[in-house]
């Protein structure tokens, strides 16, 4: 008798036990099953955030590319006028001629270039009836090498002084000449001197422009 219940109690204990692994072995898939799951619902929710964010760049760039072709129509249009800006031949040498680009680029250059704003400025005053003593400024190409382009350029400011001699009609053509230039010249200040009308000397202070060309604030995005 006692045998028999030795032997129940051992049967019991068997099946206690094999119960206990059994729900351990069940817990440990379980738990497995919900890490692996969140898990794998994480990597695809990324996975959706990742497509989303490359959808988004495709038509951004579909939109940029239709955009360079509507540039270029417009670009050639504006190039291929039988008459530039100026009234002048867009393949002429003259003082008023060249296509509208070059008188653009002219009017507001992409660089700081001094001696190039020199001879513009030699140009302007030519056929006057002045004579021109000097054409001075500081020529800071070092320091504005930095500024050659920008994402958001502004124009920047480039001082000069001219002074020439001649008659009262000369200096009043020097003036007027810096108001029909093409490039944008802002006179600060002018100083007339000379007693003889026909023998006057004038001074002048004044700035121009030139503005860094735009650069393209290309980036790179981690998507998370």
């Amino acid at each position: 008798m006692a045998g028999s219940q030795s032997s129940k109690r051992a049967l019991i204990d068997k099946a206690n036990a094999r119960i206990v692994i059994v729900v351990g072995i069940a817990a440990a898939i379980t738990a497995f099953s919900m890490v692996a799951t969140k898990a794998l619902v994480s990597q695809a929710t990324y996975q959706n955030r990742v497509i989303d964010a490359k959808r988004e760049a495709v038509n951004q760039l579909k939109d940029d590319i239709s955009a360079v072709d509507t540039l270029k129509t417009s670009y050639n249009a504006f190039v291929s006028t039988a008459q530039n800006a100026l009234g002048g031949n867009p393949e002429g040498a003259g003082r008023q001629d060249g296509d509208n680009a070059k008188i653009i680029l002219d009017a507001l250059p992409s660089a700081y270039d001094f001696p190039s704003l020199t001879t513009n400025l030699e140009t302007l005053l030519s056929g006057l009836n002045v004579k021109i003593n000097s054409i001075s400024g500081t020529d800071d190409e070092v320091s504005q090498s930095e500024n050659q382009s920008s994402v958001n350029p502004e124009p920047i400011a480039i001082p000069f002084n001219v002074s020439v001699t001649g008659s009262y009609t000369g200096l009043q053509n020097v003036i007027s000449a810096f108001e029909r230039s093409i490039r944008p010249i802002q006179v600060m200040s002018f100083d007339i001197t000379g007693a003889d009308p026909n023998n006057l000397s004038l001074v002048v202070q004044a700035q121009t422009y030139y503005q860094p060309g735009k650069s393209l604030n290309i980036q790179t995005k981690v998507v998370k």
